[in-house]
């Protein structure tokens, strides 16, 4: 009777083990279903804003001013008066918002990192940069106003005396 009792025993406790893995892989198997699930949303909710900020920008009640720039190629930028941290940028028939960056050299600098766009404006010229391909889009890109100043030739030097000029007889 005894041997029939460890038998039981052994058979209980082979049952047990079954039941308790069996049950802890169906937890575990519920839980990462359940992770993935939430990820998945959280994903898709990030990604979703930035497109729609940066598709249509407000161009309505904007001041533009129109660039021409080298080979050929135009761009308009859009300002607010109320936003100057922003601005949007017409190049090649699309239409892309530019977030301020500050610089230590007090140019203009404009820049939408999912698109990877670049706008640098000083006094004299803009330029349009593609930072992911690291190349120049538009250079010497000049608006109306930018065109207008003449640029003065540097005249050569005239000696600071009449004597000076002619040479030493001796």
């Amino acid at each position: 009777m005894l041997n029939r009792i460890s038998r039981l025993t052994l058979a209980c406790f082979a049952a047990l083990a079954v039941a308790s893995f069996a049950s802890t892989s169906y937890a575990a198997n519920v839980t990462s279903d359940a992770k993935t699930t939430v990820k998945k949303k959280a994903s898709k909710k990030s990604k979703a804003a930035p497109v729609l900020a940066d598709e249509n920008p407000d161009t309505k009640d904007a001041t533009s001013t129109e660039f021409e720039c080298e080979a050929g190629n135009k761009l308009t930028i859009y300002n607010h008066a109320t936003d100057e941290q922003h601005v949007a940028l017409r190049w090649k028939n699309k239409l892309a918002q530019l977030t301020r960056v500050d610089t230590s050299t007090g140019a203009n600098r404009f820049e939408n990192t999912r698109l990877g766009l670049v706008w640098i404006g000083i006094p004299a010229k803009g330029m349009l940069l593609d930072a992911k391909k690291g190349q120049q889009l538009a250079n010497e890109c000049k608006s109306a106003e930018q065109r207008a100043v003449p640029v003065e030739p540097v005249a050569p030097t005239a000696p600071a005396t009449p004597a000076a000029a002619e040479p030493v007889k001796g």
